[in-house]
């Protein structure tokens, strides 16, 4: 009887693993300390893709460097990049789309006190920049600088580096303010910084009326048409997975030591610009922004960032239809 009941437990187990096998599989490419590893975390705790027709293996990657290259080769199916760089390789030939995922941006931060209250107060100051002459914040906020009649590139002395290190430099003031990521932004705001603006109000001070997501979910065309039912499936797991971390606290707690931080004020000012951040929907006018920051993004990086293309080209943004 015990050997009879052993040889079905065998036969089970092999039959679920056939099971697994069979169904589709899709890879994606995560990065440790990203906002992905969370919600993937979530989906899990939550069970949302248990029944799913499909498999999801994730692979590690050191930066979002890293998992252009890994989409590129072929070892991934799917990352989280920027609309930008799609645009720029499907003027190339590349057919990679996107799907908006996240509207959060990085944020001008100031120490509380600070006599810095407005762009012009830059004039003369050290400004510490995250992600380099090239990032996206500092040639909006270039842009928002010279709407107001002020050249910030000639007008302050400029510090690039990893936002940690910057982060260093404002609280040993070695820099007088710091235009980071949001997550770095949300911590310090938690320390008691200030944040004089941040990227979503950068653009509507130049005049751009809808949001435009920062990063989104990034994979071949043909691929997401030929995945279309299980490729749906997952980011709308995803969503319910960002949902339930922002409307549940029990939810955001088994996923807050992600967070990089132990202190509870630093993690609940990063929920909370998370939040902020969730697409709400995507349409024309939201495309429209986006036409409206690709070119500002080509003049003011003289093609660098964007490619010579003079526009986004069409189908850089996925069709969910």
């Amino acid at each position: 009887m015990r050997r009879r009941f052993l040889c079905f437990a065998l036969l089970s187990l092999l039959s679920a693993a056939s099971h697994a096998a069979d169904k589709q599989l899709i890879r994606l490419g995560v990065m440790a300390s990203g906002t992905l590893a969370w919600e993937l975390e979530a989906i899990q705790h939550q069970g949302l893709l248990n029944d799913a027709p499909f498999r999801l293996e994730t692979i590690t990657l050191a930066n979002q460097q890293a998992g252009k290259v890994a989409l590129q080769s072929g070892s991934v199916d799917l990352i989280v990049s920027d609309w930008i760089w799609v645009s720029s390789m499907r003027a190339e030939g590349a057919d990679y789309t996107f799907s908006p995922y996240s509207n959060s941006a990085g944020g001008l931060i100031v120490e509380a006190g600070s006599p810095i209250k407005s762009l012009a107060d830059l004039k003369g100051k050290k400004l510490g920049i995250a992600g380099g002459e090239l990032d996206k914040n500092w040639l909006l906020l270039q842009a928002l600088g010279l709407q107001q009649g002020i050249d910030l590139n000639q007008s302050v002395e400029k510090v690039y580096g990893a936002p940690p290190l910057l982060e260093q430099q404002l609280k040993s003031h070695r820099i007088d303010a710091l235009l980071t990521y949001w997550q770095f932004a949300a911590r310090l705001e938690a320390d008691g910084y200030q944040q004089l603006l941040n990227g979503e109000q950068i653009i509507q001070q130049l005049g751009i009326k809808s949001p435009v997501p920062s990063l989104g979910y990034v994979f071949k065309q043909s691929w997401g048409e030929q995945h279309r039912t299980a490729l749906q499936q997952f980011l709308k797991a995803g969503q319910s997975a960002r949902n339930q971390l922002c409307s549940d606290d029990g939810a955001w707690e088994k996923i807050a030591h992600l967070t990089e931080t132990d202190n509870h004020n630093s993690q609940q000012q990063i929920r909370s610009r998370y939040c902020q951040g969730r697409i709400g929907s995507w349409t024309a006018d939201n495309q429209q922004a986006a036409d409206q920051i690709y070119q500002l993004l080509r003049q003011l990086s003289d093609n660098k960032l964007t490619g010579k293309a003079e526009q986004i080209q069409a189908g850089s943004f996925w069709s969910a239809d």
